[in-house]
């Protein structure tokens, strides 16, 4: 039994080899249009690949079910955008937390967490540009201006890594970095809101 969204289909699941083709062939179904998979039950439980094409090793004769469910991707990025504010958030008070090890001469703890914190930023820049582009072509945020901006903040930031200038770099964390990550929150918000107005529509 192959169910999408609460609706039972047509198809069955004796048909295919193996898990990856019965959700390779749901994938291509018209009914998944502008829509994101969030959840697949496989024999109603919670399945999700611990490895890559771990769908393909499942056969189907030890399937008796597989359930998927999905979301309209706009409402998607909704929820994603109103997150993104929160992880902004996040990143100032990481940014806070970093340059108070390097002030207390923690280098080590500093390091390491400096670079979660710089992992953090490239995801949530990634994720912001793309919501950006999908949603918002317009550039009434001052989103160019606001990424060159960050973008020689973390090039300065780099600089003082590389000389190993942990004053420097605490100061460029905690009075130029951390207002940017203010600035951002801002810009997620009224993403959110664009965002929310263009589903609306």
């Amino acid at each position: 039994m192959i169910i999408v969204d609460g609706n039972k289909s047509s198809k069955s699941i004796s048909t295919f080899e193996n898990l990856e083709q019965v959700l390779t062939d749901i994938m291509q179904d018209d009914c998944l249009e502008g829509r994101v998979i969030t959840d697949v039950l496989v024999n109603q439980e919670a399945f999700s690949e611990i490895y890559p094409h771990q769908a393909e090793d499942i056969t189907c004769d030890s399937i008796s079910s597989v359930e998927v469910r999905s979301v309209p991707s706009s409402e998607l990025a909704v929820d994603i955008a109103g997150e993104m504010e929160k992880v902004s958030k996040m990143m100032g008070h990481g940014a806070r937390h970093v340059s108070r090890l390097f002030r207390e001469a923690s280098d080590t703890d500093a390091l390491e967490l400096f670079q979660d914190l710089l992992d953090v930023t490239r995801d949530f820049m990634n994720m912001l540009g793309d919501l950006r582009q999908r949603y918002a072509n317009d550039d009434s945020l001052g989103f160019a201006e606001k990424t060159e901006k960050l973008s020689s903040l973390l090039s300065e930031m780099g600089d003082a890594l590389e000389n190993e200038d942990w004053i420097l770099l605490a100061d460029l964390l905690e009075y130029e970095f951390l207002p940017v990550c203010n600035e951002w929150g801002q810009v997620s918000e009224h993403l959110r809101d664009q965002i929310v107005r263009r589903v609306a529509q």
